[in-house]
């Protein structure tokens, strides 16, 4: 994998993934950022969700799940002092769908956290990650 990130201006910067997609990335005002993208610590909040919650949809479906929307809402602490690494992150999914088993969505998430999830266990070996979930039905 590759990505790059190239400094517009104050704290902006346009973030290009190898796959070819691009990104705002920019500081808060107060580090002098203009509030024009996503926190750089915010981009692994979100990368972990994508990653956690894409993991779980493919393991669903592959159980035969009747799933028809997952929201992954994901907390954070970080460290008082530099630097401030996450110290507890949570990750709460919502999983809408028909008949979906409570057992069957416990399982999903587990390998995800456990096996799949490539985010979500580098950022476990910094900070306690924790899971837990709530079904709707469709």
């Amino acid at each position: 994998m590759k990505a790059r990130v190239k400094w517009v201006e104050g704290t902006a910067m346009v973030g290009e993934s190898g796959s070819g997609h691009a990104l705002v990335m920019d500081g808060p005002p107060e580090a002098g950022g203009r509030n024009l993208g996503v926190r750089p610590m915010e981009m692994l909040l979100l990368g972990l969700g994508g990653c956690t919650e894409l993991d779980v949809l493919l393991i669903l479906r592959r159980g035969r799940a009747e799933v028809t929307d997952c929201v992954v809402e994901i907390t954070a602490e970080r460290a008082a002092a530099d630097p401030k690494v996450f110290t507890r992150i949570h990750v709460h999914f919502i999983v809408t769908g028909r008949d979906l088993k409570p057992k069957q969505v416990e399982r999903a998430i587990a390998l995800s956290a456990e096996k799949y999830c490539s985010a979500s266990i580098m950022l476990g070996a910094a900070a306690e990650v924790t899971h837990d979930f709530e079904i709707r039905d469709a």
